[in-house]
């Protein structure tokens, strides 16, 4: 047995510290041994005379959790399942003699929620937690809320692959840190960026030139170095198309690694020797695995992130450039065993857009989960968990609607029996909700089958049809198909509904749609204009020439909604009728008396609509004419339309009121308050004090337009002050000239005007003032022909400077009128001379 691991030499450190705190924290590169060798040492299976320990390992995937296992009963000698074993979702492997068992933190979280004191552990290791996955983050803030107030003696050890411990320290009280460092083998970096540009990433796309120059990359490494090559790829479907490409290598297996892989490819990746290997492999090879042959590494620089739209319900994976700290630990994987090299697919510039380390999963993903978690463990608002980051308030309000929605929590967020048996089901609530009451609709067994489905990213090939592929998943033997059958055979235990008779059992596509809309009720849609609506309100389009399209209604299992896009995508759906969407969505069923402001088709005006509306979420069902609305609402859909229309158009505003509204706007310009302002804007916000009791009289679009405005406006003015009385003084409507005509002051324009024949202001000294002196008339002096002959606010200066330019220039156009020497002594008039 091999165990000359540089984690070694840590081992005594790491002992004393777990004796003395309890707590410690673990910094110890990929390929130390830290996953393997430490466990053993705790556990007492190094040591003949130290004393037996029961230790739990916490693993983020599935596929760590098996290889860790396998390698750790390897190096005692044993078969797995001895004094060595491990237990997934659905699968578990240990004996009467187990004392190292490796879990996923899933499972790990089951077992805190259904007894908190792990009766017969020891010790709990979490591994890899520097990559922030959302379960070990709450896994250890149960383990040590479980120290604080049931068991203090349960040690806990907190393992890292960076040397960033100091929060996981601080977090744990304080614990030490214990450092181990491995062999540094040289890695040399060879930058390699596309030849041309690519387009970034959208969503779960990515260019398929990079895809090209990766494999171009991975040819060139092959050629330049020795030894098997590792490369990584963001997510399953770009690995395939990258294997693809690769296809005909001569002396090279290409095999691809990630955590639906088949067993047998997962052993092949894991084993050295034989012909030599390019492994195409997710974040899953960063650090969680020993890839051992591996002297070249190959990165495209892309990772997958989850991102949650919580106000559409809408969760999805999108391709992000990987962080600098994932970068150095994909590059380190060259240099386990000896020197090696690593080609970076960009730009070294491109490093320094980098984030420098992952972010936590807790500030991108969807919260439900987790927020049921809280719920059961009796901290609802996950304020008194010890989290490395808190959940943001806004995801955590959104999945507390959810559970309320799904009857899993009370109203002040805690936790109800219905939600406790969600949680046991190890299922996303969502789909708990849709096993458990969906058996007594299809059967237990459909039931599982179909959830089963919906729990693990179906391969692409099997369509956008959930009910077609249910069918292809039946009758296939694919690696996929044999994981399928596994989780179906767990959840069908978790359901005691009986199975249903032959004769009331529902169509595959009917039973696939009733379980996908109770999973995701809000996701229920209607067809509309080529597209579908969504109870949430949000638009969704299906793929171009796809089956889903002529549905009526679909029920959506998965959609996203690219960043920009103003609809989301359908990925995988089944069609359904509208008694299927009504009784899984029930709880967004409503009835209501919908009145609002709306164009009706073929018309520019908008018009007052009142009807009683079934309605499912968004979506409505049916509509009736309302008779006799709600007063109430009839006047905010008025108010909505004077908002959306304008108070300018949609009411009418004769020559009186207008003019009224002008002088208003006048002296509020001028002099302020206490006179109103009387823009759109600032009517509409005053509505209630100028147009009650018309408004709540009014019942449609006529009734507005037959207000009497000029009456309306009245009530604006400053009666209470007494300054109302002072309107035809401060702005009057008309002006007195010294012929005796009454001429109306035009107020459109920002200083007033009087525009009146030039003849009728002779022996009128001085430009009048408006606002109490304030503002000057602005004067349009007007020819006898009623056009412009002069502009001015100063008449005396006129008379002085302008007069005999105008004279000169007009007399002699109309000898009838007069054009004396001196105006300003001169007798006004508003006729001609009389002919001779």
């Amino acid at each position: 047995m091999n165990l000359d691991l540089p984690v070694r030499s840590a081992l005594p450190a790491l002992a004393a510290a777990l004796d003395e705190r309890g707590v410690a924290v673990l910094a110890a590169p990929p390929g130390t041994g830290k996953t393997t060798l430490v466990p053993l040492a705790l556990a007492g299976l190094l040591d003949a005379a130290a004393p037996q320990r029961h230790v739990l390992v916490a693993e983020p995937r599935r596929l760590a959790v098996r290889a860790a296992a396998r390698r750790m009963a390897w190096l005692l000698g044993e078969r797995e399942g001895a004094r060595v074993g491990h237990t997934v979702r659905g699968e578990r492997v240990v004996g009467p003699d187990t004392v190292i068992e490796v879990v996923t933190t899933g499972v790990l979280l089951q077992r805190l929620q259904r007894d908190p004191e792990l009766p017969g552990v020891d010790v709990v290791l979490l591994d890899e937690c520097h990559e922030r996955h959302l379960d070990a983050d709450t896994a250890l803030a149960f383990l040590l809320d479980v120290r604080e107030t049931l068991r203090p003696e349960l040690a806990v050890l907190v393992a890292s692959a960076t040397s960033d411990t100091a929060a996981w320290a601080e977090l744990l009280g304080d614990a030490p840190v214990v450092a181990a460092h491995g062999i540094a083998h040289p890695v040399e970096v060879v930058w390699a960026p596309p030849p041309t540009a690519v387009r970034p990433p959208q969503g779960t796309r990515v260019d398929a030139a990079l895809l090209e120059h990766v494999a171009a990359v991975v040819r060139r490494a092959l050629a330049e170095r020795a030894g098997d090559l590792l490369c990584f790829l963001p997510g399953v479907g770009e690995i395939a198309r990258v294997a693809g490409q690769l296809g005909g290598l001569p002396e090279v297996e290409v095999l691809q690694l990630h955590g639906q892989a088949p067993a047998a490819v997962q052993d092949a990746a894991l084993t050295a020797g034989g012909r030599r290997r390019v492994i195409l492999a997710t974040s899953v090879a960063e650090s969680s695995l020993t890839v051992p042959g591996v002297r070249i590494v190959v990165d495209s620089g892309l990772a997958r992130e989850p991102r949650t739209d919580h106000a559409r319900g809408l969760g999805s994976l999108v391709t992000v450039r990987a962080s600098l700290a994932a970068g150095r630990q994909r590059a380190g994987r060259a240099g386990r065993e000896a020197p090696g090299t690593v080609y970076r697919c960009w730009a070294e510039v491109a490093d320094a857009r980098a984030p420098r380390f992952p972010t936590p999963e807790i500030a991108l993903a969807d919260l439900t989960g987790f927020a049921l978690q809280a719920a059961c463990w009796g901290d609802p608002q996950a304020s008194g968990l010890a989290l490395p980051d808190p959940p943001p308030a806004g995801a955590l309000a959104a999945a507390r609607q959810t559970l309320l929605a799904l009857g899993a929590v009370t109203p002040d967020g805690r936790a109800t029996e219905r939600g406790r048996r969600f949680a046991r089901t190890g299922l996303h609530p969502r789909l708990a909700r849709a096993l458990l009451d969906g058996a007594a609709e299809v059967g237990a067994r459909r039931a599982a089958e179909i959830v089963a489905l919906l729990s693990e990213e179906l391969p692409r090939e099997l369509g956008d049809d959930l009910a077609a592929a249910w069918r292809a998943v039946r009758d296939s033997s694919t690696p996929y198909a044999a994981r399928w059958r596994q989780e179906v055979r767990r959840l069908r235990a978790q359901v005691t509904a009986p199975e249903r008779g032959r004769e009331r059992e529902p169509t595959d596509q009917a039973a696939a749609g009733l379980l996908v809309a109770l999973a995701h009720p809000e996701r229920v849609a209607r067809a509309r204009g080529g597209a579908f609506l969504m109870a949430s309100g949000t638009a969704a389009e299906t793929a171009p020439g796809s089956a889903l399209g002529g549905a009526p209604w679909l029920a959506i299992a998965v959609a996203d909604r690219p960043a920009g896009a103003a609809s989301a995508r359908v990925r995988r759906a089944v069609p359904i009728d509208e008694q299927t969407a009504r009784t899984a969505a029930a709880h967004l069923l409503t009835e209501r008396d919908e009145v609002r402001w709306a164009v009706p088709p073929g018309s520019r005006r908008g018009e007052l609509t009142a009807r009683r509306l079934t309605a499912l979420g968004a979506l409505e069902l049916d509509a009736d004419r309302l008779t006799r609305p709600d007063p109430t609402l009839v006047r905010a859909a008025l108010l909505e339309g004077l908002a959306r229309e304008g108070v300018s158009e949609l009411l009418r505003w004769p020559e009186g009121a207008s003019s009224l509204r002008a002088r208003l706007a006048f002296l509020h310009h001028a002099l302020g308050a206490p006179w109103p302002d009387v823009s759109d804007q600032a009517l509409l916000a005053a509505a209630e004090q100028w147009l009650e009791p018309e408004l709540s009289r009014a019942r449609r679009r006529a009734d507005l337009e037959r207000l009497d405005t000029g009456s309306a406006l009245q009530r604006l003015l400053p009666w209470s002050t007494g300054e109302a009385g002072r309107l035809d003084e401060l702005a009057p409507e008309r002006i007195t000239v010294p012929s005796g005509s009454r001429i109306r002051v035009d107020y459109s324009t920002e200083r007033p005007v009087l525009a009146v024949k030039l003849q009728e202001l002779f022996g009128w000294a001085a430009t009048p003032a408006l606002a109490g002196g304030r503002v000057p008339l602005t004067i349009h002096l007007l020819s006898p022909a009623g056009r412009p002959a002069a502009v001015t606010g100063d008449l005396a200066n006129f008379w002085r400077e302008g007069y005999r330019a105008v004279r000169a220039e007009l007399r002699g156009r109309y000898p009838r009128h007069p054009w004396p020497e001196d105006p300003t002594t001169a007798e006004p008039t508003r006729r001609a001379n009389q002919r001779k």
